[in-house]
């Protein structure tokens, strides 16, 4: 199988019918050991060497079922045993290791189309992607849920699945389990798909005390019609509080911690198939229900839309008293010199992370530290040993530098850091003089694997990253050393507390 001779697919529809027929541990393991005995001898090879410098990371790695499965007769454990003892050593020829970190990238599938009304065609997809996540997924051992009682509740669902509607909603079930922010589900446009309906409410916001609290206006003439403003608090929409979504949407989206669940949540409460919404508000303790037209900003208003969303912002600038600030979401390397000029001889600089940088940690961390220093270190896995992964090189940031910036490193996040947000403060980190402040950050980094199937695209973390001396970031994100989350009134009044606390810290150190 590993070598392609066998259509492995095809292989598991072959067997199924006869795993239904089983009607006894005996009759279920004599089928499996027939099709073992049916695919070749295998060559035996063990004991298998580990290269010297191969160092595993095991926590992902279990399996005691070979041994432990009840429904497994002796013999068919010993088989199963002697295949993982003489695995196959060769180029693998469903998968293989994508880009310099090793991520794992499927190679010579066949994405059939999915029959609903077949029961074996829906445990197919289920099992294919069930298994990509089992043995190459590197924090599968985070999961607050243990991923094989995830597939023992997903597959009666997935047998009772009649649409395509009903299936897809069964895998965002399974794969929100996964506690991964990286990982998102979707649905490629089909027939039955292609005319549904997404309208946008005009502005963005963020879900504090069960509500959610208008942020940014993307529209400003939709929302002037409305006399929606920054700050206004929306309690319901369409008669469902906030609450409400929150406690509904948790089994559909894949998220590691509350944070980014909430942060993600926002955004999909905040579009809807119907152009007439009914939104409740709160404001100054009386609620006001408008019934709106919610539009399509990508067809009609659509450059409104972006004008609103695209206000001029400064790459860098001073915010008084001799401060700097960077904002790290469009300033690229190419603004860096100027950028070190300018702010150079600040007594601080708070470089803003709330969003996602575009790779200048390079050249900012060469300024910033006054020597070389690893910053964070990687796991990937292991295609000698499926299911196993290895620890694998380290990144560095700064260089020997006397003339590095002596003034402090203010640091601002929330949940909106996620992946490169988040490995380019741990490079922050190093320069010694660096303080963290605002809130827990997304908790996923690393390089994502991405898989297009029949019919839906979805995406993991592809390599796991951990800082030097082995903590973890994932699900836990960067540690703030300030906390400090935005407030409805702070919002409402057009502050950014969380600047106003670094501005402070500045000042008093404290």
């Amino acid at each position: 199988m590993a070598n392609g001779d066998f259509n492995w697919d095809q292989q598991l529809l072959d067997i199924l019918p006869k795993i239904d027929k089983a009607q006894t541990k005996a009759e279920f393991s004599l089928v499996l050991e027939n099709w073992i005995d049916d695919l070749g001898p295998i060559k035996e090879i063990g004991p298998i060497t580990v290269p010297k410098d191969v160092r595993f990371f095991d926590k992902n790695f279990d399996l005691r079922w070979i041994n432990s499965n009840k429904l497994f007769s002796k013999k068919l454990s010993k088989k199963l045993k002697f295949i993982e003892e003489n695995r196959f050593q060769g180029k693998q020829f469903y998968v293989e290791g994508k880009e310099h970190v090793e991520n794992v990238s499927l190679i010579n599938e066949r994405y059939d189309d999915p029959n609903f009304n077949d029961k074996n065609s829906k445990l197919r997809m289920i099992f294919m992607y069930w298994n990509v996540v089992e043995y190459f997924f590197p924090f599968k051992y985070l999961m607050s849920q243990k991923w094989d009682e995830t597939l023992t509740e997903t597959l009666p669902e997935v047998v009772k699945a009649e649409s395509q509607n009903d299936f897809y909603t069964v895998m965002k079930k399974m794969i929100s389990k996964m506690d991964d922010s990286h990982t998102e589900f979707f649905v490629y446009p089909s027939a039955s798909t292609s005319g549904e309906r997404r309208r946008f409410f005009p502005a963005d916001g963020k879900i504090i005390d069960e509500k959610i609290v208008v942020t940014e206006i993307l529209g400003d003439s939709l929302a002037e019609a409305y006399n929606i403003k920054v700050g206004d608090v929306i309690t319901k929409i369409n008669d469902k509080t906030i609450k409400d979504f929150i406690s509904e949407k948790r089994d559909l989206i894949c998220a590691s911690n509350e944070a980014a669940y909430l942060d993600k949540l926002a955004k999909i409460v905040l579009v809807n198939p119907s152009d007439n919404v009914k939104v409740e508000f709160l404001k100054d303790g009386k609620y006001e229900t408008k019934e709106m037209i919610w539009f399509d900003y990508h067809d009609s208003h659509r450059n409104e839309f972006k004008k609103g969303a695209m206000k001029k912002r400064d790459k860098f600038k001073f915010l008084g008293n001799n401060i700097g600030y960077v904002d790290m979401g469009i300033i690229k390397p190419k603004n860096i010199p100027a950028m070190i000029e300018a702010l150079k001889a600040s007594k601080a600089i708070v470089f803003d992370m709330r969003n996602y940088p575009n790779g200048t940690f390079r050249e900012i961390s060469q300024f910033l530290n006054p020597q070389e220093k690893e910053f964070a270190i990687y796991t990937r896995p292991y295609y000698g040993y499926p299911g196993k992964f290895i620890w694998d090189g380290s990144t560095k940031s700064g260089s020997e530098n006397k003339d590095n910036y002596k003034g402090k490193v203010i640091v601002l996040l929330n949940e909106k850091s996620i992946s490169q947000s988040e490995w380019t403060a741990m490079c922050f980190q190093t320069a010694g003089n660096t303080t963290i402040i605002g809130s827990q950050t997304a908790g996923a980094d690393g390089n994502v694997s991405q898989f297009d199937f029949k019919g839906f695209h979805t995406l993991f973390s592809g390599i796991g990253v951990y800082y030097p001396d082995g903590r973890e970031t994932q699900r836990i994100g960067i540690v703030p050393d300030i906390e400090v989350k935005p407030t409805i009134k702070g919002i409402k009044e057009g502050k950014d507390e969380v600047l106003d606390r670094a501005l402070v810290f500045i000042e008093t150190g404290k």
